[in-house]
């Protein structure tokens, strides 16, 4: 990654200890690398696994800060938060982060999660913003909505959990800047994914990551509630898939057969799940979401409702 001053995310040591400290280097652009070695992009090598996580860490120490200073300043944990993640997201924007060079697929992916992330917390605290401040973030997020659109329109390979994700990040910029073009194209990739999803509520290109199919079939659901409830857009593909991966979870073995291989199994069903339970009003789940329910690629907090979303009324 290269950076438009030197680095001082040494003197970074917690979240609570930096959330009002001056914003870390802007990130312009991002030179992550491919970990998986197999067919099936199941199996990581653990060497090029360390080496991405090395290069992406500015970026996400830079998201996991203000979605945890977005986060805590909805839920009155802290009155100062809005206004270290206003600052912090001004910092970048005023630098036009993370617009330069991509420089591998692995670098869109890094970008389009991290755009999520970042317009789901501003969706938090952007009340609070001065007018300048939601300006200047506004057209940068706008920006990165417009290079994230660029890129999957002209690079249209396997539309997987890649797309989904990516449809997010477009659908949650749309959301927070009232922009009607981001909200449009984030349906297009909802339609999409709906028409993915088989008759059993299955994805064939996530059953096709072996080991990792149940892996990727909660990691596709995860984008695909956050969009259906800020869209406000019920369908009963996705009623299908959440069952189908959410019973995995208890009993992998249909999906065994399907996949051909054993199943890396999650602990539970992932956080997310209380998103849907908000949209659809029904229990899913066997188990209540998880009490510390953080996903930073999605606004932080999970269990505590974002401005975009549409829960179920009454």
């Amino acid at each position: 990654m290269r950076y438009l001053f030197p680095s001082c995310l040494g003197l970074l040591l917690s979240p609570a200890a930096f959330a009002c400290t001056p914003a870390p280097p802007p990130v312009h652009d991002i030179d992550a690398n491919r970990y998986y070695v197999d067919a099936h992009r199941s199996i990581p090598d653990p060497v090029l696994k360390a080496r991405n996580e090395a290069a992406v860490k500015p970026v996400n120490d830079y998201l996991g800060t203000i979605a945890r200073a977005a986060s805590d300043w909805q839920a009155g944990r802290d009155p100062d938060g809005a206004r270290c993640a206003l600052a912090w997201l001004e910092a970048w924007a005023g630098h036009n982060a993370m617009l330069g060079t991509m420089t591998t697929q692995q670098s869109y992916y890094t970008r389009k999660w991290t755009l999520g992330g970042l317009a789901l917390s501003y969706a938090r605290v952007r009340p609070a913003a001065a007018p300048g401040q939601r300006e200047a973030i506004d057209a940068w997020l706008r920006r990165l909505a417009d290079v994230t659109i660029d890129h999957a329109e002209q690079h249209k390979g396997v539309r997987n959990n890649h797309y989904y994700w990516e449809g997010l990040a477009v659908t949650a910029v749309g959301g927070v800047t009232g922009d009607v073009r981001y909200l449009d194209w984030g349906r297009k990739v909802f339609r999409h994914a709906m028409g993915q999803v088989q008759p059993d509520g299955s994805l064939p290109l996530e059953v096709a990551r072996a080991g990792k199919a149940l892996s990727y079939h909660l990691y596709s659901a995860a984008p695909l509630v956050m969009m259906a409830s800020i869209l406000e857009q019920d369908d009963p593909a996705l009623e299908r898939l959440l069952k189908f991966s959410v019973g995995n979870v208890a009993d992998p073995a249909p999906l065994e057969r399907m996949a051909g291989a054993p199943q890396e199994m999650p602990s539970r069903v992932p956080g997310w799940i209380a998103i849907h339970e908000r949209r659809s009003g029904q229990r899913l789940a066997p188990e209540a979401p998880p009490a510390d329910n953080w996903d930073a690629r999605m606004g932080g907090d999970r269990s505590l409702v974002n401005p975009l979303e549409h829960p179920r009324r009454g």
